[in-house]
């Protein structure tokens, strides 16, 4: 679980942090994640297949006054397309909404994945886009959707807001358990590879730590990188994975 890998970075910085978890068994494995950290940690339970508003969604926000959301909740494969829809799609889209509408939220990352998009990367070539798109639309035809609205609601709104908030995709490929070795590939990656789930959370971290990034999309896998310099180079240079998407009929849709 990413929750697990970040919060420690998080609370190593000396923030508060605030953590959603939807089952009241998990508050002792998070709350021990907070020992002997300089920053505060509290454990608030909501279940997430719950929030279906902004008004749900935006009490939450009220209740613990955050300046950056991370949503890195998913369903996991689990509970079938209802849950999917309900938490990757639903659940993120009210946040998006009522981070949005928060002056004091500055910055929303969700983690999404790398094959949420309706056009090929132009930097992909037309295999990889045919064996993403066939990925989509078979084993992932319940989380594509669901992820894809969620992404494109975040970019609408964000462009929407304007200057002074980030709203970021983090789109790694395939997940792996191990803890992370801090070299990366993030921007205009290949449509395909693997990712440890200690290197999402360290490039996550990163881009929650830089003062200068915009809202954008960022491929994330496993490469030759230093996390740090990668997310110094994409930040600086502004690097953005939703190039070739159409933007335009986002806001359209979503604003």
């Amino acid at each position: 679980m990413l929750k697990i890998l970040v919060t420690p970075l998080i609370l190593s910085r000396s923030w508060q942090l605030t953590s959603v978890i939807r089952d009241p068994t998990q508050k002792p494995t998070i709350t021990a994640l907070g020992k002997d950290q300089p920053g505060k940690l509290e454990v608030l339970v909501s279940s997430l297949e719950e929030i279906k508003t902004q008004a749900q969604a935006q009490s939450i926000i009220d209740s613990t006054s955050p300046n950056y959301v991370v949503f890195s909740a998913g369903s996991g494969g689990k509970g079938g397309p209802e849950r999917t829809l309900a938490i990757d799609r639903d659940a993120c889209i009210a946040f998006v909404r009522a981070s949005v509408a928060t002056p004091s939220v500055t910055k929303f990352l969700v983690v999404s994945y790398i094959g949420s998009r309706k056009s090929k990367a132009p930097w992909w070539s037309e295999g990889e886009w045919k064996a993403c798109q066939e990925a989509n639309n078979g084993v992932l035809k319940s989380y594509y959707p669901a992820k894809l609205a969620a992404d494109e609601c975040l970019t609408a709104l964000s462009a929407e807001r304007g200057t002074g908030f980030a709203g970021i995709s983090l789109r790694p490929g395939s997940l792996t358990e191990q803890e992370g070795e801090g070299k990366v590939a993030l921007g205009q990656t290949a449509a395909r590879g693997s990712v440890r789930r200690g290197d999402v959370a360290r490039v996550a971290m990163g881009l929650l730590e830089s003062e200068g990034v915009k809202s954008c999309w960022l491929d994330l896998l496993d490469g030759g990188e230093t996390v740090e310099g990668a997310v110094r180079r994409c930040v600086s240079e502004g690097i953005d994975c939703k190039e070739g998407e159409d933007v335009e009929g986002m806001m359209k849709e979503w604003t």
